[in-house]
């Protein structure tokens, strides 16, 4: 029985996949009128690899994507998210302090693709979801990630509480997002081990997962909206935390 191909498309998605996991692509397809930098780079990192190269028009690329392709597709084996497992092992091979993202249950795949990349860029070790209910890797989510799908790992746990409650028997403190916090986000010190938990799409954090938090925060909201989307919440948090955790302290 053939595999399944999955489709990731984008120059920084499929650039990404050929830096890091160039045995999972099959073939690539290149808009046939492209010849800029960029893609000459992309080209040439293929032919390293020896991926089977096809061209193709504008129209068929728009015809097999749902989104912005950038003139490239890549069809590959599907990758699979960590396990519980594996998260283990991965915070025991880091030798830094635990720097992790919970997503309680966000749905939206351009969300979940962001909340990588700024995990990314953040330097958080791994993001964490709910294997159900919830986004998971698609081709939507490598292309808003912009590379990042390929570099951090997504962690897909069957029960999100009980995996906090592994967390925090490792010693991470758990610091929640909730709009209804008496807390400021600047208040918080979110130096050491340290799970960031932001809720889903317009519900929040469910309770189950509130309970489990060490500290709730809020974002100091001064104009006249009461929420932010969860992915630009999900960037100031990640990089409060990311300027706490390199502050150089002060003679």
């Amino acid at each position: 029985m053939s595999q399944t191909l999955e489709t990731v498309y984008g120059l920084h998605a499929v650039s990404a996949l050929l830096q890091r996991h160039p045995e999972r692509i099959k073939q690539i397809w290149l808009q046939d009128n492209r010849a800029d930098a960029r893609m000459q780079h992309l080209l040439e990192l293929a032919e390293s690899a020896k991926i089977l190269i096809l061209s193709a028009t504008r129209q068929q690329l728009d015809e097999r994507t749902e989104g912005v392709h950038q003139g490239v597709l890549a069809e590959v084996t599907p990758s699979q998210p960590y396990t519980e497992n594996m998260l283990q092992l991965l915070l025991e091979s880091h030798s830094a302090p635990p720097f992790l993202l919970v997503l309680d249950g966000v749905t939206d795949p351009h969300n979940l693709g962001a909340c990588l990349r700024s995990a990314d860029a953040a330097g958080a070790q791994a993001v964490i979801v709910p294997k159900d209910r919830a986004a998971t890797l698609n081709a939507t989510v490598r292309k808003v990630a912009c590379g990042a799908a390929e570099v951090v790992p997504l962690v897909a746990v069957s029960n999100l509480a009980r995996c906090l409650d592994k967390l925090k028997q490792r010693g991470l403190w758990l610091v929640g997002a909730d709009g209804e916090a008496e807390r400021d986000l600047w208040q918080q010190d979110l130096r050491g081990p340290l799970a960031l938990v932001m809720g889903a799409e317009g519900k929040g954090l469910r309770r189950l997962t509130r309970e489990r938090c060490d500290w709730l925060v809020r974002l100091p909201m001064q104009g006249s909206v009461s929420s932010l989307n969860v992915s630009v919440a999900t960037g100031i948090c990640l990089f409060e935390a990311l300027r706490q955790r390199t502050l150089k302290p002060t003679l």
